[in-house]
């Protein structure tokens, strides 16, 4: 019973640590997003010509949140394929 608790136990510690960095990716997107959306907002209401900064920087922060995205993820599969090499 032992053997397989921790054989069990080994899977699930090498699931987490493969999925660990991508665990963040989309709390970071939505950050981007949120905070670049709330700037504008500000921005807008600083400069009275709403809703245009809102727009703009949410435009950007969702293709920036996109852009940053794709690339760590081809960053970390690029790191797992060298070590599984």
């Amino acid at each position: 019973m032992k053997k397989i608790f921790e054989t069990d136990q080994s899977s699930l510690n090498k699931s987490f640590k493969d999925a660990g960095p991508y665990l963040g990716l989309g709390v970071q997107l939505a950050a981007t997003i949120v905070l670049l959306i709330l700037a504008g907002s500000w921005l807008d209401g600083k400069f009275n010509c709403s809703p245009w900064f809102t727009l703009v920087l949410g435009l950007f922060g969702g293709f920036a949140g996109t852009y940053n995205l794709i690339k760590t993820v081809i960053k970390i599969g690029k790191k797992q394929d060298a070590a599984t090499k």
